[in-house]
């Protein structure tokens, strides 16, 4: 396969225009989202800020915040899927070089999720009960107001009283940011860190950081970072962005319907069961994830391909793009 080096760009120059694409088109989707959600529901630009401070307090609340959402989310995609024409690649050399090997690598990422769930679940118990150093003791306490505040609304967003609303919420927060956030930290950044720093290695777990840290929830952190080194994973192994967007629309998917089947007293799940607390699962449950879990990363990364063996994949130096026979790397 040829490769397409039309306009030869450092890595790092990449990913800062990656910077400029994606802010650009969150800017342009929050403002398509606000347009609409003061012509579709009445609202002024001064009565949107109230609602975004009170959204039980508007009738309407709830759908303009998704619609904001939504399109503030898409647009940022929309900055990374341009990433292709910037360089002068195709779009699939550029986030997929290598074909699905089979169906299935979708659905092992997206089955590898719901494994390892009892293992996380340590995870976030931990991470939630994290405290800071004493000298950052303020700091902590505006964290976790922030952290209460955006848990506040997510919980208000996710309040799915018909199975419409909780299709809208799978559309938003699940199949929205499963492409868009996997176009932009795994498809642009992943990619060009691992060029930049010559090592995948580096390249995942840098990509994993930033991916958690732009959340800006310092108190689910880690298992955040844990997801992104999965997801980074399944990408290096698989060379494909479909399979890590599988694994992502999985964990956002899952946790929806579990919300929606308790909130509809689905099993009893009502009273014996709160999908809103940080405390871990019985710790059987949480070792026999961690070995199901290995197992299944170790057969994912023998089916996809070593990752230290040659394969079809972008072969991109510092100074430009190019698709071929892979090399060897770290």
């Amino acid at each position: 396969m040829k490769g397409f080096p039309a306009r030869p760009m450092h890595p790092l120059l990449q990913i800062l225009v990656l910077v400029g694409l994606a802010f650009a088109g969150l800017c342009l989707g929050s403002f398509v989202g606000l347009v609409l959600a003061t012509q579709v529901y009445g609202y002024s630009l001064a009565g949107f800020a109230q609602i975004s401070a009170n959204p039980a307090g508007s009738p309407h609340g709830w759908a303009a915040l998704m619609l904001l959402q939504g399109l503030s989310l898409a647009g940022l995609g929309a900055g990374a899927a341009l990433m292709p024409a910037v360089v002068g690649a195709p779009w699939a050399g550029y986030f997929a070089p290598r074909r699905l090997g089979s169906a299935g690598w979708p659905l092992a990422a997206g089955a590898l999720i719901l494994v390892i769930v009892p293992l996380m679940s340590v995870l976030v118990a931990w991470n939630a009960d994290v405290h800071f150093p004493a000298f950052l003791h303020d700091f902590e306490l505006w964290a976790r107001a922030k952290e209460d505040q955006a848990g506040a609304l997510t919980k208000f967003l996710t309040q799915f009283g018909t199975a419409g609303r909780l299709l809208v919420g799978v559309l938003v927060i699940a199949v929205v940011p499963a492409v868009a956030e996997e176009l932009v930290f795994r498809g642009v950044i992943q990619q060009n860190l691992v060029r930049w720093f010559g090592s995948r290695h580096a390249g995942v777990w840098a990509a994993a950081a930033i991916f958690s840290a732009i959340h800006f929830q310092f108190f689910g952190f880690v298992p955040r970072f844990v997801l992104g080194l999965v997801l980074g994973y399944l990408y290096e192994w698989s060379g494909n962005i479909l399979v890590p967007m599988a694994a992502h629309f999985t964990n956002n998917a899952f946790q929806l319907v579990l919300l929606y089947l308790v909130q509809r007293g689905a099993f009893g799940w009502n009273t014996a069961f709160d999908p809103d607390s940080t405390e871990a699962l019985p710790w059987p449950m949480a070792v026999a994830s961690a070995v199901l879990a290995g197992a299944l990363l170790w057969g994912l990364r023998q089916r996809m391909g070593a990752p230290d063996s040659p394969r079809l994949m972008r072969t991109v130096s510092r100074q430009g793009v190019a698709v071929g026979p892979g090399q060897p790397m770290p």
